[in-house]
């Protein structure tokens, strides 16, 4: 077994690498960064989440503070619900079900809290998932969707990848252009909107009542859709969004880099590593 703690925080890293034998360190800036923005964004932390890369433009954002959630108690009253992509849809719906979270995102979009599913999270949102070969979670069943989106997907053995681009062609986000790719299986009938329009002219997605759902992973990468959510969310809880400037995503991905050098280095012996390697501190070659 390989132990990899989540943290930003470098002391963290440097105290329990003493106890434990940490195999790597996974960086998640929302974990300190969360409460700290007018602004926010409940991610739920699914068993088998995927994808989880989707969400960094929202958490580098000035006024969106991104948090991931495991407990109803946790939830709470957020600007925005997410479920994300995940590498079992349907066990993942279960626990959902089970854990009561199912129950308090009804419960937040009924009172009007906008919900976005990305890809297995888009699944989950519709009526109905069929896996009638059990392809998808090992045996076979139907289970009953969140019913938020007039949709139903039904696994089998095909999976679906491709990389393509996108326009959204749905109030608030319109006019909004996306890069993506997918990678999933099952495929879902759709009998609503779209979210948007790829780019060989096929409707993609759904949308209904302030839910939004949609199989592209990345769709946050180009900012268009990030500023566009933002602005969405600003103003309805009346905020001013102005002066709120996104950093580049680029710069954004090496500031990440360099935070998870800072706690790899921070848990090492540094100087025994370079005496190892024949080098000293400070050396290029």
């Amino acid at each position: 077994m390989e132990l990899y703690l989540d943290t930003s925080d470098v002391a963290a890293v440097k105290k329990l690498a003493r106890v434990f034998p940490l195999a790597g360190v996974t960086t998640n800036p929302s974990i300190v960064a969360a409460g700290k923005k007018p602004l926010d964004a409940a991610i739920i932390r699914l068993p088998h989440l995927s994808n989880f890369t989707d969400f960094m433009p929202l958490e580098q954002h000035p006024l969106l503070g991104v948090r991931y959630v495991q407990r109803t108690r946790q939830l709470g009253a957020p600007d925005l619900v997410v479920l994300p992509g995940t590498k079992n849809t349907m066990d993942d719906l279960r626990w959902l079900r089970e854990s009561g979270l199912e129950a308090a995102v009804l419960r937040l979009s009924a009172a009007g809290t906008p919900v976005l599913g990305v890809c297995g999270g888009y699944q989950m949102l519709g009526e109905q998932l069929c896996d009638p070969a059990g392809e998808e979670s090992g045996t076979p069943c139907t289970l009953r969707g969140l019913g938020l989106l007039p949709t139903t997907t039904v696994f089998g053995t095909e999976k679906h990848l491709t990389q393509t681009a996108a326009c959204v062609t749905t109030e608030p986000f319109a006019g909004a252009k996306l890069t993506g790719y997918e990678i999933h299986a099952g495929r879902t009938e759709v009998r609503g909107s779209a979210f948007c329009i790829l780019a060989d002219g096929t409707p993609e997605g759904c949308v209904q009542d302030g839910v939004f759902g949609t199989y592209l992973h990345g769709l946050f990468d180009t900012g268009e859709l990030t500023e566009k959510l933002t602005a969405f969310l600003c103003k309805r809880k009346g905020i001013d969004p102005a002066g709120a400037e996104l950093i580049p995503m680029e710069q954004y991905r090496q500031q990440q880099f360099d935070l998870l050098a800072d706690g790899v280095r921070a848990a090492l012996d540094m100087p025994a590593i370079y005496a190892a390697m024949g080098m000293q501190k400070g050396d290029n070659t």
